[in-house]
């Protein structure tokens, strides 16, 4: 096992390169980069850039204009004719861009691989903090949305299996299927409507995790108003969830009922529930546990981003909205760092789950 996990970690450092080279590359060909963005800011040509700029660049609301065309280091960017061109170069020194790509891209990775993400173009702190203080949000919903999932879809998928064939299974399978087949932005619109004063029900709030008065509510009061808040965002995340989980399980039993030791267990007078629950839940739960850790994951990074932006909820999802729109490049490349190392940690934390759910696992002899 130790081989095992050793070959597993030194694989993580050629994938995380490469997610990080081609994400890099693909920045360098959007338009509308970061110095573009300020330029369209100070101009007043720019309808999404942030309001606020680093500080290690100081005001620019003070530019001057300059002679002429402004320059061949103004023609490279939209907008900047006209504008001083020692000025332009102020800009592509604060965003690091008056150095070449490759360069650019080896000192950002030396820094990633001591945890220095820099800082924010628009947000006077780091990116690391940054994150900090935005995962709570995004990790309590991925967490909800997991034990939500799994304490409807097990006892769900179990029914499922035990009536296989039956009216109950044939509905409860469309029910979940299209449940799963729409996208959970539009639940999520839709439920704003219906039920968040849209055009029908003023049921639930829209927006936000809590009411603006929260600080004054007791200990009591304060955990209803949360538990108020996340019904709708939870809703909308947790139907696509529903379906994997309740389908693994119901497979699973059905796998197992239909083994020998079942039948073995059923001829010595064991009772069908001593036989359901005593043998076969050990044996089919095998997969469904072991894939929490990549379930919940799963839900913390897949359904996050367009739900946290439908209800304003203010983590990493709606962060990295945001941080794109505004081509914050060092929010973007330092959350991605971040996640995909999360990813690839998890994904071995579910391999090892495996064999301490069941020791006769052995990922001594699989090759990686």
């Amino acid at each position: 096992m130790g081989a095992y996990v050793l070959r597993r970690i030194l694989l993580m450092i050629p994938t995380l390169f490469g997610i990080m080279a081609i994400t890099f590359a693909i920045a360098q060909f959007t338009p509308g980069g970061p110095v573009e963005r300020v330029i369209a800011k100070l101009t007043g040509t720019d309808s999404g850039a942030t309001d606020r700029v680093s500080g290690g660049g100081g005001d620019f609301g003070g530019m001057r204009q300059g002679g002429g065309a402004g320059g061949d280091v103004s023609s490279r960017y939209r907008g900047a004719q006209g504008l001083d061109p020692e000025f332009i170069k102020k800009l592509e020194k604060q965003f690091g861009f008056d150095k070449p790509p490759l360069e650019r891209f080896f000192e950002m990775m030396k820094r990633y691989a001591v945890f220095d993400l820099g800082e924010s173009y628009f947000r006077s702190i780091s990116v690391l903090k940054l994150i900090g203080e935005k995962m709570p949000v995004s990790v309590t919903l991925g967490l909800w949305m997991t034990l939500i999932s799994y304490g409807v879809s097990i006892p769900l998928g179990i029914r499922k299996a035990v009536s296989d064939g039956s009216r109950f299974d044939a509905w409860t399978s469309m029910v979940i299927v299209v449940g799963y087949a729409i996208p959970g932005f539009i639940v999520g619109v839709l439920l704003l409507v219906l039920f968040a004063g849209g055009s029908f029900w003023n049921i639930f709030p829209g927006r936000g995790l809590w009411s603006e008065n929260w600080a004054e509510l007791s200990w009591p009061m304060k955990i209803l108003d949360y538990l108020w808040h996340i019904v709708l965002p939870l809703t909308a995340m947790s139907l696509a969830a529903f379906t994997t989980t309740t389908l693994l399980t119901k497979n699973s039993f059905l796998d197992e009922i239909r083994k020998q030791y079942v039948t073995t267990a059923r001829m010595k007078g064991l009772s069908e529930h001593r036989v359901l629950y005593g043998h076969v839940f050990r044996n089919a739960m095998l997969l469904v546990i072991a894939g929490f850790p990549a379930a919940f994951i799963g839900a913390f990074f897949g359904g996050s981003l367009l739900i946290e932006t439908v209800f304003s909820l203010d983590g990493l999802g709606l962060l990295s909205f945001e941080s794109v729109v505004n081509r914050d490049y060092p929010v973007v490349l330092g959350s991605l760092w971040i996640f995909s190392l999360l990813g690839l940690v998890v994904n071995l934390i579910s391999d090892l789950v495996y064999t301490l759910i069941d020791p006769r696992i052995d990922f001594e002899s699989r090759e990686v």
